[in-house]
């Protein structure tokens, strides 16, 4: 699958990919700070953003698309940043590809996890868009279920114009939904040496103490650091940690 992508910068590859219910497009301004050393690439996964939609939707196929968008691109010593179900394709990504130097991994592990976002999914699956016809009344709608107003904006900026008057998700719905169990369970059982650094929010419990040793047997060339006072969207909450975190990590001698 061809996806959808903004190419920043110059220098070393970076490969940046986002989470569930994400976009490149929430990366722009992170994406722009590494570009000041690094060739960033913001990708669009696979039914999301303005990627090509599949009734596939797994991380074989996410990773089959990172291979090809790889080969397609000519890159070389990569390194990649993936966030929450992003952080898994890039894991499964590292076990499959041996252009991997360095590898992110943004607030999740390699665990599987309770199936929470059912309720997300259903508030968004309420929205009609035969009967509704402005932002502000998705929000209404939306506001009823997801009281969070970061979370409601988060999701809301998948909304687009599909055509004149009418809006519509950007993100495949229907086949997330349905392959959901694939996307909050385990990535393949694979040992990946290269160095990674796991980034954590204090406020989140993606990562656990509890998760270090499965970490640690995975990737036993990893390191583990926390964002203090962030929670799952450690890279909008403190950005800046975040960035110095990683910046420091890309350019340590292996």
């Amino acid at each position: 699958m061809k996806l959808n992508y903004i190419k920043l910068g110059e220098g070393r590859p970076l490969l940046i990919l986002h989470g569930l219910f994400g976009s490149l497009d929430n990366w722009k301004t992170l994406g722009n700070k590494f570009a000041e050393k690094y060739e960033v690439y913001l990708i669009d996964q696979r039914n999301h953003g303005k990627s090509p939609h599949s009734n596939e939707f797994d991380y074989h196929v996410m990773t089959d698309d990172l291979i090809e968008f790889v080969e397609d691109h000519y890159l070389r010593g990569l390194y990649v940043l993936g966030h929450s179900m992003g952080g898994k394709t890039v894991m499964n990504f590292a076990q499959h590809c041996d252009l991997v130097d360095k590898m992110v991994v943004a607030d999740i592990a390699p665990k599987a996890y309770t199936p929470h976002h059912l309720k997300l999914i259903n508030s968004l699956e309420e929205i009609n868009f035969s009967e509704v016809k402005s932002r502000e009344e998705v929000e209404i709608i939306l506001s009823k279920d997801i009281k969070e107003i970061p979370i409601r904006q988060f999701l809301m900026k998948n909304l687009y114009w599909k055509e004149k008057n009418v809006l519509d998700w950007k993100i495949n719905l229907p086949v997330i939904k349905e392959n959901l169990t694939q996307i909050i369970g385990e990535i393949e059982d694979g040992i990946v040496s290269i160095p990674t650094l796991f980034i954590r929010g204090q406020n989140s419990n993606y990562i656990q103490d509890s998760d270090f040793p499965l970490i640690k047997q995975q990737f036993p060339d990893s390191r583990i650091e926390t964002i203090p006072n962030a929670g799952h969207w450690l890279h909008a909450e403190n950005p800046s940690l975040f960035f110095d975190l990683i910046s420091r990590f890309l350019e340590e001698e292996n």
